[in-house]
């Protein structure tokens, strides 16, 4: 089983986007995969049409079940989509107490990495949608990942906040026993606008060592295909997004592929 963990530090960059049009894939492909959405905002169980605010079984139940010792069966809080393969750990708007509650748990650090190691054989894939704060929530899902994907709108802020999350990505680094891999890959690209020619070419400067060599366009499929809860790549799959999201599902599974957290210019 791989994991995945897609996050920023910056809202509004193609997170949630990225997970869906990557699980679409990979559901088309035949794979088991299942989404994990850890925002607070529920914006990817949202999308799949279930209600953050009323849900009763969620990564918020289970965090706070794990606290009480009792024993999880994580398949108890996981739910099928309408999509062949493809199931969500939804979130619950709860979720944004978790941090405040911290102090009253234990071992919160290493509970999502915990349930995963028992859904090794149910699944081939795991997403995981980060909030994009650095907290509890956070920490899991960067702990449990086998390759951290870093989405990056292509403008001046977006890439402000990449700065930020490299440091988030440093200090992770230090309490991981293993090296984090991660991606960095351009969203919402367009090339008719030099704001995006300037900030994909920033990107280049700076991070070429961990940047994917491609970029994710500005697609409205990508919007229509969110306003009907499907994912892209079911509804639309010969979009301009959904086939360079192919790319990237492309070089991510490529078993050659090494995305690894280095000291050097441009990257940690």
């Amino acid at each position: 089983m791989k994991t995945w963990t897609i996050s920023n530090q910056k809202g509004g960059v193609g997170k949630t986007t990225t997970v869906v049009t990557l699980a679409g894939l990979l559901s088309v492909q035949g794979k088991k995969v299942l989404c994990i959405d850890m925002d607070s905002q529920g914006s990817l169980t949202s999308y799949f049409r279930l209600d953050p605010d009323s849900i009763e079984k969620s990564i918020y139940n289970l965090f706070k079940d794990s606290s009480d010792n009792a024993v999880l069966e994580p398949l108890n809080y996981i739910q099928k989509t309408s999509f062949e393969g493809l199931d969500i750990l939804p979130a619950s708007t709860a979720l944004a107490t978790l941090d405040r509650q911290a102090s009253q748990f234990k071992g919160l650090g290493l509970v999502l990495s915990q349930v995963l190691s028992k859904l090794e054989k149910t699944y081939d894939v795991v997403l995981i949608d980060s909030p994009p704060m650095l907290g509890v929530l956070m920490i899991n899902a960067l702990a449990a990942c086998d390759h951290l994907i870093v989405p990056v709108q292509t403008e001046f802020l977006a890439i402000k906040g990449l700065d930020r999350m490299i440091k988030t990505l440093n200090m992770i680094q230090k309490s991981r026993q293993k090296v984090l891999n991660y991606l960095i890959v351009p969203t919402m690209y367009d090339k008719r606008t030099r704001a995006s020619i300037s900030s994909l070419n920033t990107l280049n400067n700076k991070y070429a060592a961990n940047l994917w060599h491609s970029y994710i366009p500005v697609d409205t499929q990508l919007r229509d295909a969110s306003g009907i809860g499907v994912p892209a790549p079911i509804m639309s799959p010969r979009s301009r997004a959904v086939v360079a999201y192919g790319e990237l599902l492309k070089t991510l599974q490529k078993d050659k592929t090494r995305l690894a957290l280095v000291s050097g210019k441009g990257c940690l």
